[in-house]
């Protein structure tokens, strides 16, 4: 895939997916554009060193006034991946409105104000791009989303503004997609799951791949999709 010295921003970007994602951007030549929350998260990003990565503290992706300076300041910019978010294990009796309200903020918010501010920065650059946002699973199957509604509410709507900005786009050459993850193979999920299969989710660098066509030049018709990433689950 063809990233050379193509300009990706990747929200989300010093976590164990975005870590992934900027990884395999930077073997394609690409330049990242990593706007983080907090100096501690830096000291496990295997990629704060790198010439061709570009760090920016950015605590609320859902601040509009600092999402759209800091794209504001991007020249070239090709493509935005937004993996940042937030997941909340909440059953009803404890899933009042702050926690509803949180889950759209980290999720919704962030990708629509995140969106809004890349679909600005492509269209100064002038040569289309890509928008790639994560749902999750529970958005396109809301059943197994028993004790996570509200996390599954705020998921499922990024499934629904994805489309819907797909739509709005495309004929600028803007192709707008999302993924949609199960359960991956992170140090975090076998932790907190240590009995389960972890042969049959998938793996960080499966799903990334994924991210990566979206997000290429190469794909060259894909857009409006919410593509699954469930692995063997």
């Amino acid at each position: 895939m063809d990233y050379q010295n193509r300009h990706v921003v990747v929200t989300g970007g010093t976590g164990a997916l975005g870590a992934g994602v900027v990884s395999a951007l930077l073997a394609q030549g690409a330049i990242c554009h990593v706007p983080y929350r907090s100096e501690e998260e830096l000291q496990h990003f295997p990629q704060r060193d790198h010439k061709q990565v570009s760090l920016v503290a950015l605590a609320n992706l859902a601040d509009e006034a600092a999402v759209s300076g800091f794209y504001g300041g991007l020249d070239k910019l090709w493509a935005s991946i937004h993996i940042a978010g937030g997941f909340a294990f909440a059953p009803i009796a404890h899933s009042d409105k702050a926690v509803l309200m949180a889950q759209l903020e980290t999720n919704l918010v962030s990708a629509c104000v995140c969106s809004g501010a890349a679909v600005a920065g492509i269209r100064r650059a002038g040569n289309g791009g890509r928008i790639v946002n994560v749902a999750a699973r529970q958005a396109l199957e809301p059943r197994l989303g028993a004790n996570l509604t509200a996390y599954v509410a705020a998921k499922a709507a990024v499934a629904a503004f994805t489309i819907a900005l797909a739509e709005e786009v495309a004929g600028e050459g803007i192709l707008v997609n999302a993924i949609a993850p199960s359960i991956m193979d992170t140090p975090a999920n076998r932790k907190s799951m240590p009995k389960a299969d972890f042969n049959a989710w998938p793996k960080v660098e499966e799903v990334a791949a994924t991210v990566l066509f979206l997000a290429s030049p190469q794909n060259t018709v894909t857009r409006g999709a919410v593509v699954p990433a469930y692995g063997k689950v």
